[in-house]
């Protein structure tokens, strides 16, 4: 059989010396080492001294450089794949590589590492053992609100900087004491982890705008509360789905104590 395999590497999410031991030695064994910026990871690659054959791989490019890597892999070649920064294929690209790796037969190896997602979750002291991480948070409102108002666990997402205070906001307005986490430059010279309820955040941000990478954290809603804010969501979410206003309320009503007059004057005052 051959040799050739797929090693996912990740690498620091800040800090350069938060590369492992296995991640270096796997980047000096592949023949091919496939990245979403070469100029980034070459910055890595010289800090160590490892030298190789960088291939751009990213979002736009996907399908055509798997192609193009799955039959050198099966012709013996070991290629290394990394993102610029933290896990491959978590919220970075991937999967459409590992996805023709295992379609043609070929291995797959993970290795672990640096993590922006586990790192938040672990900084913000909020309850770690039922968790959902969802990449970036949508920006459509009736989603976003959907989302963070009926979450049962503790959530975990990228936001940008710019939108950040209006998250904050529309979720302090809903659940003003709900506990949140901002993580901010993890690992970087200006690291920052700043926790407090969802009203003291969206004022602090507010009032000072964010800047560099942001991972949230939002603690899971109580039970038994917000019960007509997640209604109201839910509303919002079937008509944003197609569904007309008034269908919509109904049904929801129907699923909770909650009018559906209530339900869909809600709605049409937003």
């Amino acid at each position: 059989m051959s040799a050739g395999r797929l090693v996912v590497c990740p690498t620091p999410i800040g800090n350069l010396e938060d590369v492992t031991l296995r991640v270096l030695a796997a980047l000096r064994e592949a023949d091919i080492v496939a990245c979403e910026d070469t100029r980034r990871t070459r910055t890595l690659l010289e800090r160590y001294g490892v030298t190789g054959t960088l291939v751009s791989y990213h979002e736009h490019n996907e399908r055509e450089r798997a192609a193009e890597l799955v039959p050198r892999m099966r012709s013996g070649a070991i290629v290394a794949l990394v993102s610029d920064a933290g896990m491959p294929l978590v919220s970075d690209p991937g999967f459409i590589l590992v996805q023709a790796c295992i379609a043609a037969g070929l291995s797959v190896e993970v290795l672990p590492g640096p993590s922006s997602a586990i790192a938040a979750l672990v900084a913000s002291g909020l309850p770690a053992q039922s968790w959902r991480f969802i990449g970036f948070l949508p920006r459509k409102k009736s989603e976003l609100e959907r989302l963070l108002l009926t979450s049962a666990d503790t959530l975990v997402a990228f936001e940008s900087p710019k939108r950040l205070p209006g998250t904050l906001a529309l979720l302090a307005a809903a659940d003003p004491t709900r506990p949140v986490a901002v993580c901010r430059e993890l690992t970087k010279l200006h690291e920052e982890v700043r926790r407090g309820s969802a009203k003291e955040l969206s004022d602090h941000y507010a009032a000072e705008p964010p800047r560099g990478e942001v991972v949230l954290v939002v603690g899971a809603a109580a039970p038994g509360t917000g019960d007509e804010d997640r209604a109201i969501a839910a509303v919002r979410a079937l008509v944003a789905a197609g569904a007309k206003p008034r269908i919509a309320a109904k049904v929801v009503a129907e699923l909770t104590d909650i009018g559906a007059n209530r339900l869909y004057a809600a709605h049409t005052e937003r």
